[in-house]
Parts: C-alpha cells; sequence; structure tokens
C-alpha cells in the first residue's frame, strides 16, 4: 500500500517540494513546528533509519545537509535543528526545523500556516538549494 511519504514521492498526494533527486526527497511538513519546517525522506520506503544501508544512510545525511543550508538562508533563525523521530509515519524522515528556542523542537507547539504562505516559504528555500 504504501506510506503517505511514498504517496507523496509518487506524486499521489500533492506537497511543497524544496528538493529532490533520484534518491531522495524534501518537503515542508503540513503540521509545522516552524514556518520552514522541512521533511527530508528516502524514495524508497524503509520504516527505521537504522534499517537503511550504509549509503542510503550516507546519502540521506547529505541530501539533509544541502536542505538545511538551503532552509538557513531562507528562514531567519538562529540555527537548523534536526531530528529523526519517525513514529508517526513508518518511512524513515529527517525533520529539519528553523529553530530560536530549545522549546521549538518539542512538537507541541504548531504553526499555522495558509496555502501562500506555504507556497512562499517553499519557494524561497527551493531557490536557496544547491
Amino acid at each position: 500500500m504504501g506510506s503517505i511519504f511514498t504517496k507523496i514521492v509518487k506524486g499521489e498526494i500533492p506537497s511543497y517540494k524544496i528538493a529532490e533527486d533520484e534518491n531522495y526527497y524534501a518537503f515542508l511538513d503540513i503540521n509545522p513546528n516552524a514556518k520552514g519546517h522541512t521533511l527530508v525522506i528516502p524514495k524508497r520506503e524503509e520504516n527505521k533509519i537504522f534499517d537503511l544501508s550504509k549509503e542510503e544512510y550516507d546519502g540521506l545525511m547529505s541530501f539533509s545537509y544541502r536542505v538545511a543550508k538551503a532552509l538557513e538562508k531562507a528562514v531567519p533563525c538562529k540555527r537548523i535543528g534536526m531530528s529523526v523521530i519517525g513514529l508517526e509515519v513508518p518511512h524513515v524522515h529527517v525533520h529539519l526545523i528553523p529553530i530560536n528556542t530549545m522549546a521549538d523542537m518539542q512538537f507541541v507547539k504548531k504553526e499555522k500556516l495558509a496555502k501562500e504562505e506555504f507556497v512562499e516559504v517553499a519557494n524561497k528555500i527551493a531557490q536557496s538549494f544547491e
């Protein structure tokens, strides 16, 4: 059947895409902790991060690094926080979150954005992606 993230990769569910290559996909979280909260996933569905091959893991971290650099240029913040929790969707995903305090990483306070704000921030981050 595939996870919701697999359906996003296949284009069956829309997303606010930041970047992609043949193996990885980055898009905005639709229930963000902060404006610019981005998810980075391997296109191949795998439930647990340490079940990825070493090469897939390294590739995911390398792609996440590039996305985080773009995010940092596009969204004002003190730093980009990273979390790999993965309990809510059984598909490996890296959370990249613009943060200004430790509380920004707690996944309790959510930001409400209009569709136009998602589009604007996704475009801004994508334009900074190298």
